[in-house]
């Protein structure tokens, strides 16, 4: 499915169509895509992938206006990712949607895990910091509270199952019989089946939400951890829990500053005559600006740091490594006639003892800092 079908005519609907009749819709594909009915066609899983992306767009009043203007170039500009084509198995993509209801397991299922990211800045690690992670998750449908009945109107046990949620069928084989338990098609597991459908969710009991979550950032991270809000995932069929959400956090490179572990390295371009002579110079740290001490005779690749001014462990901002500065020595080039001419004087005065020695370990050094 290389190029992407018109999400109207996935779902079987008109242009026209309500948002009811896009649940409907979404809802009588699901059930004939579900591998337990239709396990003959191997390519059921993709296309019910397909079927969740339409849903996930025609049920957003923002996005079905983005697409109904600009198709699926227009969801693309604006960053859309369909959260159905995140999910691993088909197990946990029928969860997310339904809480489990079309599963083969039983009781109920629990909600599936969420994954997201967020970016912090470098200064963020120092102290930790907080962000609001906004995502779109299932959740509990709030006028019938996830039960799918119209609030006041009865919710009957199922005849065909009898309230257990499972049909079962005996099959003879050469090992004798073989006990098989499958969903019930009538109730999709749930053993209940409301009288009269929830008007907000059309008997979903789970709706599609956008949701807010404030998560506190500890100080020390590093990008590509994760940080487990439990709970704060997908809402599990009724009477099971949530899952989870897990928010990975990339932390933003800092220009002129290279992370290692607690330690920050940062090049400092120096001239030729000051790493002769010595000098005082100016650099710039995460607490703002600070001055390092060029030793007389300072050689490539030479190194010197600021205690405690790196990046500190995970969950503790008391103790940090160091910011480590790496001196890069600039020969200066396009030199006058008279420029020559000193610089010659001063080679001509030169000893063995002035000599840098022959290994400086300057590639050593730079191999170690830049890995």
């Amino acid at each position: 499915m290389s190029e992407k079908r018109d999400y109207y005519e996935i779902l079987g609907v008109s242009r026209e169509a309500n948002d009811q009749e896009i649940k409907k819709a979404f809802r009588r594909v699901a059930r004939e895509l579900h591998p337990d009915v239709n396990d003959h066609d191997p390519q059921a899983e993709e296309k019910f992938k397909e079927a969740a992306e339409a849903y996930e767009v025609l049920s957003d009043e923002d996005r079905r206006r983005t697409y109904d203007q600009y198709g699926h170039d227009g969801l693309r500009s604006g960053g859309y990712q369909s959260q159905a084509q995140g999910f691993g198995s088909i197990d946990d993509l029928f969860s997310a949607f339904f809480g489990g209801g079309f599963g083969g397991s039983r009781g109920p299922a629990p909600g599936a895990d969420i994954g997201v990211q967020t970016e912090i800045e470098l200064e963020d690690v120092l102290e930790g910091t907080e962000r609001e992670i906004e995502f779109d998750a299932v959740s509990n449908c709030d006028r019938c509270r996830g039960n799918g009945a119209e609030p006041g109107t009865p919710i009957r046990t199922c005849d065909r199952c009898g309230g257990s949620g499972e049909l079962r069928t005996v099959a003879n084989t050469a090992f004798g019989q073989m006990v098989r338990s499958t969903p019930c098609d009538q109730c999709h597991g749930d053993g209940r089946i409301p009288e009269q459908p929830c008007a907000e969710c059309s008997g979903l009991g789970r709706r599609h939400k956008t949701k807010k979550h404030r998560i506190d950032i500890p100080a020390g991270i590093e990008s590509g951890q994760r940080i487990r809000i439990a709970g704060a995932g997908h809402a599990g069929e009724t009477g099971a829990p949530p899952g989870d959400l897990y928010v990975e956090v990339a932390v933003a490179d800092r220009e002129g500053m290279v992370r290692d572990g607690q330690d920050l390295i940062t090049v400092v371009p120096v001239d030729a005559t000051a790493a002769m002579i010595g000098d005082r110079i100016g650099v710039e740290t995460l607490d703002g600006e600070d001055e390092i001490e060029l030793q007389p005779g300072t050689q490539p690749g030479a190194e010197t740091r600021l205690k405690g001014k790196g990046l500190p462990r995970l969950g503790s901002s008391r103790r940090r490594g160091d910011h480590r500065f790496i001196f890069n020595v600039i020969v200066p080039s396009n030199l006058s006639e008279e420029q020559l001419r000193l610089a010659g004087e001063l080679d001509g005065s030169l000893t063995e003892e002035n000599r840098a020695p022959k290994e400086s370990g300057i590639f050593s050094r730079m191999r170690r800092a830049f890995g």
